[in-house]
């Protein structure tokens, strides 16, 4: 029996390229993602008058609050393509992006009067909106085929379409509307960039129809993303409500460490989802070694500099700060082991998967407003014990439920894998000499990281 080959993430123009590679390519779109995003706000300080910029603001966090349910799409088309391979998920993609466009379109009323927003902004935040959960049913695809290379460029590709409309309207002195106009304009293009770099050339699966993505999915994806969205930031919301101005300023400057710390290591959690909803238990242990190694090096690194990096954040003001710098960046660690075991939850298609986290933010409100801490060492305790005390469940509830398991078959959705196409001749070749097959042959499953199709 020849040794089992280490499993590749992508093979492009007949070149296998690692996880190093794969890893290295996903995290540098994301920081062009967040450097994009960055950009806008800080562009349109300079180029709009304050009551237009905070308009701008608030439209950009109505586009994040009403693309939650394509995060969670790309998260349930990712688990499911990893697990049973290409189905067609086109019409429940557009009835997501129906209802998340829709909603603001007819909570036009409500979002002009309270937020002061002039009328036309609201629908064109539902085209962008639109385009951003479209654009994530190719991204889930390529994250679960683990075609990483492809999963890179089409983020950099939607970030692009995402803002860069946006940031063109700004230089051109076309104001709020003007700029948002544009930014619509240029998301509107990338579903149909993105669908086109999904596309997986060659023969289709000639496989029994695999189950199809349930709304009951995605919605469950949605819950997790919002559930890492909530207690990550409930915190923040917290300190505005309980400490004085001052107070509040300077724990937002030390959640900058703390989703620092949260988001770094996120790439192993990327690579590892295929993986994980295949059943695979040794990249479950990869992932979670990373990122809390990834983690742990951050928080010595704030013991260690914790002055330097408040100087760094928000300026000699607040260097006085350092002390907290290790218990902010403690957070964000145990935040991002959290959202690993939340993933492989997923994966194991383990219902409430989320449940964990939203009593965690739950426990955080009802702690801080019975106590109602006034300094920001309150609060930041109040916030690590939270942390530290979800993840424990987390981690308890994961080794209970254990890895996804490994599904019973596993058609190729390109073409068949080098296993089997030497296979299959050695099992008719029994078949003729009168003998069955041997049970690890055609009856075996497919291995828990099994070769990807070409990308």
């Amino acid at each position: 029996m020849s040794p089992r080959r280490p499993a590749r993430s992508e093979r492009a123009g007949g070149r296998d390229t690692g996880l190093g590679v794969a890893g290295a390519a996903v995290t540098l779109a994301g920081v062009l993602v967040n450097g994009l995003a960055y950009l806008v706000p800080v562009l349109a300080a300079r180029r709009l008058d304050p009551a237009d910029l905070s308009a701008l603001a608030t439209a950009l966090g109505l586009v994040a609050i009403a693309g939650v349910p394509g995060l969670g799409l790309q998260l349930a088309v990712a688990v499911h393509h990893a697990r049973h391979g290409s189905s067609d998920t086109r019409r429940l993609t557009a009835v997501t992006a129906a209802v998340c466009a829709g909603t603001l379109v007819l909570a036009t009323p409500l979002l002009v009067a309270a937020l002061d927003l002039p009328v036309e902004v609201p629908t064109l935040l539902a085209v962008t909106t639109a385009a951003v959960v479209l654009s994530s049913r190719p991204l889930g695809e390529l994250q679960g085929s683990q075609r990483f290379l492809r999963l890179a460029a089409g983020m950099a590709l939607l970030a692009v379409g995402r803002y860069s409309g946006v940031v063109a309207g700004l230089l051109l002195d076309a104001g709020l509307t003007g700029s948002l106009a544009a930014g619509a304009l240029a998301a509107a293009l990338a579903p149909a960039v993105l669908a086109r770099l999904a596309r997986t050339p060659g023969r289709r699966s000639t496989a029994p129809a695999v189950p199809r993505l349930t709304a009951a999915q995605v919605v469950a994806g949605c819950g997790a993303t919002l559930a890492m969205l909530v207690i990550s930031y409930a915190d923040l919301f917290l300190a505005r409500q309980l400490l004085s101005p001052s107070g509040a300023g300077a724990y937002s400057m030390g959640t900058v460490l703390s989703k620092g710390a949260l988001w770094a290591p996120q790439v192993a959690a990327v690579l590892a989802l295929p993986r994980l909803a295949r059943g695979d238990r040794r990249s479950h242990t990869v992932a979670l070694a990373v990122t809390g190694g990834c983690g742990l090096v951050l928080v010595l690194a704030s013991t260690l500099a914790g002055g330097l990096a408040f100087r760094l954040v928000g300026g000699p003001d607040y260097t006085h700060l350092g002390r907290y710098a290790p218990i902010f960046a403690a957070v964000g660690a145990l935040y991002a082991v959290a959202f690993v075991l939340l993933n492989a939850r997923l994966a194991a298609g383990v219902r409430w998967a989320a449940a964990p986290l939203w009593v965690g933010a739950a426990g955080l409100v009802t702690i801080v407003a019975t106590v109602r801490p006034r300094t920001v060492s309150d609060l930041l305790l109040a916030a690590l014990g939270t942390a530290l005390l979800t993840t424990l469940i987390m981690a308890v509830t994961a080794r209970r439920s254990g890895p996804a398991p490994a599904p019973a078959s596993m058609e190729p959705v390109i073409a068949p894998r080098r296993a089997d196409r030497v296979s299959r001749p050695r099992a008719s070749r029994a078949a003729v000499g009168g003998r069955s097959s041997p049970p690890d042959r055609a009856d075996d499953p497919p291995r828990s990281a099994p070769a990807v199709p070409p990308g």
